[in-house]
Parts: structure tokens; C-alpha cells; sequence
């Protein structure tokens, strides 16, 4: 049985934390310009594709990087808090318009 690795699951967290942040503020900005735009396919299909390489590619390279699955961990747990929270927030903000 392994033990947990403290501050390699405070770096996953750290780190899921600023990335998680990022990405679903640039999924708001992507939706904003595309809901003002001619072509918001292409848009949204831009504003995905960056984003997903920027989630994907950190959570790919701290798999690499890290002798233990704790960061990871962290970065995942992480993504799904911050989306529990954008969405509470997305709620919030529809139920006050």
C-alpha cells in the first residue's frame, strides 16, 4: 500500500487550480464572442481546440513528469471542483437576469 505524497498532491491541486481556472474562463470568453458572431462555429471550434490542448497537454506532462499518480490526482479533482463551481455560478448568475 502506497502512502500519500503530500506535496505532490498540493502541486496537482496548485496547478489543476490555475489551468481548471483558465480553461473554464476561456470557455466564457469563447462563448461570449461567439454568441456576437457570424461565425460562431468556428469560434467555438477554435476556443475548444486551445483549450483542450492547453487542460490535456499540462495534465499529459505532469503524468510524465511526476514519479507518482498524486499530482494527477490533484489535477483532476481539481477540473471537477472548479466545473462544480462554474456551474454554480453560471446558475446563479441565469436565475438574478
Amino acid at each position: 500500500m502506497s502512502s500519500l505524497d503530500w506535496p505532490a498532491l498540493l502541486l496537482g491541486l496548485l496547478l489543476g487550480l490555475a489551468i481548471n481556472s483558465l480553461f473554464f474562463w476561456g470557455l466564457n470568453f469563447g462563448i461570449q464572442r461567439a454568441l456576437d458572431a457570424q461565425n460562431p462555429a468556428g469560434i467555438l471550434l477554435v476556443s475548444f481546440l486551445l483549450r483542450m490542448a492547453l487542460l490535456l497537454g499540462i495534465g499529459f506532462a505532469l503524468a510524465a513528469l511526476s514519479a507518482s499518480l498524486w499530482p494527477l490526482i490533484g489535477y483532476v479533482l481539481t477540473f471537477f471542483v472548479v466545473r462544480w463551481q462554474a456551474i454554480r455560478r453560471a446558475r446563479v448568475t441565469a436565475a438574478v437576469r
